[in-house]
């Protein structure tokens, strides 16, 4: 009977004896062909504890967290140290066509890329947030990976890693280019997005619920949209400019401005009907927002 509990593997090389295959070349990173995968472990959930960049294509069950996808286009997944990759749950075969590139946080260590790699937001999108990529760019992908794999199946030498970092650098680059692509391509459900929050948005600050509960959070407002933060506020700025956060207080700054326009009320009762435990925070971001406090507004208003 398969085991319910995520089974930790530290390295590379363990994730090789796992699936069945031969001793890594490179004990830090490595490129392991999906072609006619098949489960070789009743171990059917995994934490990994380094970075994982996948492109896939075929009909694949696997599970990223709590998601499944089946896609039958170039599909790509970016996974960061700590989260678990299950596998189907029905025992079927998977039948794909691609890679998997393993990277040790170790590996990147004393290189720019082991800070700037935590800045690409997509490593903490949900499955099914992933990245499709037409032919071209699954070429572009298949290439730079072949030249990875091509760096460490060569002698190491002093100039090795600079080689493959150079080249994790171009293909994290290509991918944020893709993602913004995607965006843009997509603007139908991108646009649907935007209809979707300004009425999430909405529906929070006529809820009485505002009272008790307070602001809404980012993450609030990306579960109710069926999103993670990180891709959420990606598409925002790519779309409009500005983060989740920013248009959870542009809409609030509407919102207090309609109050402070059309009531009596006084700013510590807008402010609490706002979400705010205390005026003074309310009135710094108005102030911020606005270049006015709230009764030059008011003022000026009237």
């Amino acid at each position: 009977m398969a085991s319910s509990k995520p089974y930790r593997i530290k390295s590379i090389a363990e994730i090789h004896r796992l699936i069945g295959l031969p001793s890594p070349q490179h004990p830090l990173i490595g490129v392991i062909d999906v072609s006619g995968f098949k489960d070789h472990s009743d171990i059917k959930a995994v934490l990994l504890d380094f970075y994982v960049v996948s492109l896939k294509r075929g009909c694949d069950k696997l599970l990223y967290g709590q998601q499944k996808y089946d896609f039958d286009e170039g599909l790509m997944a970016f996974m960061s140290p700590g989260q678990i990759l299950r596998g189907q749950d029905d025992g079927v075969p998977v039948n794909l066509k691609g890679w998997m590139l393993f990277i040790h946080p170790d590996f990147l260590w004393n290189t720019p890329l082991a800070k700037k790699i935590r800045q690409y937001e997509f490593f903490a999108y949900a499955a099914h947030e992933a990245l499709f990529v037409s032919d071209k760019e699954e070429s572009i992908m298949n290439g730079i990976i072949d030249n990875i794999r091509n760096e460490y199946h060569s002698n190491i030498d002093k100039f090795s890693q600079d080689v493959i970092i150079a080249q994790l650098e171009l293909l994290l680059t290509y991918a944020q280019r893709f993602y913004e692509r995607q965006f843009i391509t997509r603007k139908i459900s991108s646009n649907k997005t935007l209809d979707r929050l300004e009425d999430v948005l909405t529906d929070y600050f006529n809820n009485e619920a505002l009272l008790s509960k307070g602001l809404p959070t980012v993450q609030q407002i990306a579960d109710t949209l069926g999103m993670s933060p990180k891709y959420l506020n990606s598409l925002l700025k790519q779309l409009t400019g500005l983060t989740t956060q920013q248009h959870l207080h542009t809409k609030l700054i509407e919102k207090a401005k309609e109050k402070l326009s059309t009531t009596e009320l006084s700013v510590s009762e807008i402010a609490y009907d706002l979400g705010f435990e205390h005026s003074q925070s309310f009135s710094k971001l108005f102030k911020n927002k606005t270049k006015l406090s709230p009764l030059e507004f008011r003022h000026s208003f009237n």
